[in-house]
């Protein structure tokens, strides 16, 4: 006696496919409430700082905070009545001077670190960040007593060789890891026609890598603009910086906070317009060379 035996049914191929492509758009609007999550998480923050910069003292220092209350604008008033703009244009001065210096420096360095390496590149590329590793106050005291001796104490332009000298070393490495992605035969093919070493840098290198050279202009600027240590030591009353005056509302007689949140929004605020100025170049800056 024959056993009839039951052939599976056969799907239609699409079925499966539209199943993954199902599985693959949950999974990508899953990450991207993730993602949202996190970048929520990390901003609250400085939502937070801008939120009490628009509170009263008293208001700014209730438990449990609130969200929801009346605005004002005193505490904005106040940073601007002890005298704001002298700091700030400090700050920018000896920012924007000290990252062109960096620029003007880096740039050649990591392109003969990059394309025509020396002998002990290695040993170089180690003693420019070995430069980073000591703590600034293992340093203070000797570079008080240069600056002292070289009568750069409470100048600009102390500050500016300082922050120089500061952000070099990692403007170096920056750069040079971007110029490692310029493809070799570009270069060839521009020797061959007869370019020099000014021409293959301005027409060739620094188009290719402007992404680069954006973010590391970038970093930069923000390392000068957060520095407070070497400014609160080597600073003088006219020249001091963004920081330095926010030292101002932390007294004796307690912290102001509701003043200190409008200072510190009116630290990072051109920061943060730099950024989104300059973010689709930071973006594509900070990318290079991850993958290949």
């Amino acid at each position: 006696m024959a056993v009839a035996t039951a052939r599976p049914v056969a799907r239609p191929a699409g079925i499966g496919l539209r199943r993954r492509g199902v599985t693959r758009e949950r999974a990508s609007i899953l990450w991207a409430v993730i993602a949202w999550g996190v970048g929520l998480l990390a901003f609250f923050p400085v939502l937070y700082m801008f939120l009490t910069g628009f509170k009263t003292e008293a208001a700014a220092v209730d438990l449990p905070p609130k969200l929801v209350f009346q605005p004002t604008l005193e505490n904005y008033r106040a940073v601007f009545d002890i005298d704001f703009p002298p700091f700030f244009v400090n700050s920018a001065i000896a920012s924007l001077v000290s990252t062109a210096l960096v620029m003007l420096l880096a740039v050649p360095a990591s392109y003969a670190l990059a394309l025509r390496p020396p002998k002990k590149w290695k040993d170089i590329l180690f003693f420019f960040i070995s430069t980073r590793f000591m703590p600034a106050s293992g340093v203070i005291v000797p570079l008080y007593i240069i600056f002292k001796d070289a009568g750069l104490l409470g100048t600009m332009r102390g500050l500016i060789i300082l922050y120089t000298a500061m952000n070099l070393p990692i403007a170096v490495w920056m750069l040079r890891s971007f110029f490692e992605e310029v493809p070799r035969d570009v270069l060839d093919a521009a020797q061959v026609d007869g370019a020099g070493i000014v021409r293959e840098m301005t027409q060739i290198l620094l188009p290719m890598v402007a992404p680069g050279i954006a973010a590391t202009v970038f970093i930069s600027i923000i390392f000068a603009w957060n520095e407070f240590f070497f400014a609160v030591s080597l600073a003088a009353a006219g020249t001091a910086t963004v920081p330095i005056f926010m030292v101002k509302f932390v007294t004796s007689e307690g912290l102001f906070w509701a003043k200190l949140a409008a200072s510190s929004t009116m630290a990072v605020l051109p920061i943060v317009l730099l950024g989104w100025v300059a973010q689709r170049q930071l973006v594509r800056g900070l990318s290079m060379g991850a993958v290949k």
